[in-house]
């Protein structure tokens, strides 16, 4: 049915229904008149009243409630459309100039003519370029996995290829960008880009090794080192068991997509033997800072516990038959087994007082610290660069290299604690930490320390529970 039918059909209606009310408020009224009659003057003025209001509502029924949709204008209206033509459209497509941008990984082994191939290379002049510039040549000097971004024409004609260089600073990293001139000739040019940080946030669990739950863990080797350096004066990694856990919380630098490097260490938790060690990094300004525990003291010890990173104690500090003269006698020291070459690390700030040969020690460094404190180094394969007496160092500082020099019986470090020139265990000696932060840091301290504290708390919801934090 058609709009204006609609409109016809509700306009009869509603003069029905009018007519309708109309009729049966006349009858009423009539009835009205004459029950009036017989009625007192009283009544019959309520009952006019009445029927006047019973008039009006017929009124309003009879109003129309629409136009006539038959008498209301109608307008035609006409217009040519120009269709675009398709041909032509076509036509123009196939004329413009395609580009493409692809990214491909250099691959281990990879040679430049494959790697530009699977870019969608096909460029003679790009290929001999890049086989003839210094510069540009570095492109296959990128380590496999690095992305290669090139743009190229439908042809297959390079426009430009780009590939990053090297880590540069934490703000921004040099990347390698082969393009075309204003005279279209090929030149390579190193240019700065910025890096954009992010903070990521991992957990592990030990099963047999550190290494092995940091790889499965997906954590990058550096920041495996620094977990370790950042707990080594609280926990002996020689003797984790399965069931220890660790939480980590650090820094990545990414360029176009890509992770160019690690940063630091933000912060770190491990769980060893039912105890849980917590650190934090805290930026005191002026290029310093160190590692805390969440309450605002140095993890710094005054010595390391082992002066290896990784190995095992194969002889103690107590009586034995020496291995050579087979003589009983106290060791006055505590061999640590390791392969030669592993780096031996001073155990804390100090003095070289001695780097050479000493008889049965074979080649030695002995480092004088305070208070009538020193420590030993001995059966070295060979000493760390710029290791000679006199020479300051710090702890965790590289200074030789495990061997079997003097009188040994294979690779090891005999290292000694010594008390006034007297060899003491050092198992048996309180080892104190440095000093804590400053008063005026503390309100910025627990604001970083805090944010570090939920971070931990989003990683293990299952474990939070039951945990206890390790007495420092």
């Amino acid at each position: 049915m058609r709009l204006s039918d609609n409109f016809r059909h509700l306009a009869a209606t509603a003069q029905v229904k009018a007519q309708a009310v109309m009729q049966m408020s006349q009858a009423k009224s009539a009835q009205l008149l004459q029950s009036m009659r017989t009625m007192r003057p009283s009544r019959v003025i309520s009952f006019t009243a009445l029927f006047f209001a019973v008039c009006a509502v017929g009124a309003v029924g009879v109003a129309p409630l629409a136009p006539d949709a038959a008498q209301l204008p109608v307008k035609t209206i006409t217009q040519d459309l120009a269709l675009p033509q398709l041909d032509e459209q076509i036509a123009k497509i196939i004329l413009q100039q395609q580009h493409y941008i692809k990214e491909e990984k250099i691959q281990r082994g990879d040679t430049l003519a494959a790697l530009l191939q699977r870019l969608g290379v096909d460029d003679a002049n790009a290929t001999n370029f890049m086989k003839s510039d210094s510069l540009a040549r570095s492109v296959m000097q990128a380590r496999a996995g690095k992305s290669v971004r090139a743009k190229t024409t439908d042809e297959g004609s390079l426009e430009w290829l780009r590939v990053g260089l090297g880590d540069g600073s934490e703000k921004a990293a040099k990347t390698l960008l082969v393009a075309r001139n204003e005279m279209g000739q090929f030149v390579a040019s190193e240019i700065t880009e910025s890096l954009e940080r992010r903070i990521e946030m991992r957990s592990g669990d030990i099963q047999s090794s550190l290494f092995v739950a940091t790889d499965k863990a997906l954590i990058p080797s550096p920041v495996a080192d620094q977990l370790v350096k950042m707990f080594e004066t609280s926990v002996d990694f020689r003797r984790l068991q399965r069931g220890d856990f660790f939480n980590v919380v650090y820094e990545t630098f990414w360029q176009n997509g890509e992770m160019v490097k690690t940063g630091r260490l933000l912060s770190g938790e491990f769980n060893n033997s039912g105890k849980l060690y917590q650190a934090v990094w805290f930026d005191e300004g002026g290029g310093e800072g160190g590692y805390y525990s969440f309450d605002g003291k140095s993890l710094k010890k005054a010595f390391l516990k082992s002066p290896l990173e990784f190995s095992r104690v194969s002889s103690g500090f107590a009586m034995r038959v020496h291995p050579i003269s087979g003589k009983w006698k106290r060791h006055t020291g505590i061999d640590f087994a390791a392969v030669s070459g592993t780096p031996i690390r001073a155990s804390a700030d100090g003095t070289i007082e001695h780097a050479g040969p000493q008889g049965g020690y074979g080649n030695m460094v002995i480092i004088k610290h305070w208070n009538g404190y020193s420590t030993a180094y001995a059966h070295m394969s060979r000493f760390a660069a710029g290791t000679r007496k006199g020479t300051r160092v710090s702890q965790g500082q590289v200074i030789g290299y495990v061997g079997s020099t003097g009188w040994s019986t294979g690779p090891h470090l005999h290292y000694e604690f010594r008390v006034n020139n007297e060899p003491r265990d050092p198992n048996t000696i309180s080892v104190q930490s440095a000093a804590a932060l400053a008063a005026h840091d503390l309100s910025r301290f627990k604001s970083v320390a805090g944010d570090m504290a939920h971070r931990f708390e989003l990683l293990r919801p299952e474990r939070g529970a039951s945990m206890r934090v390790a007495a420092r």
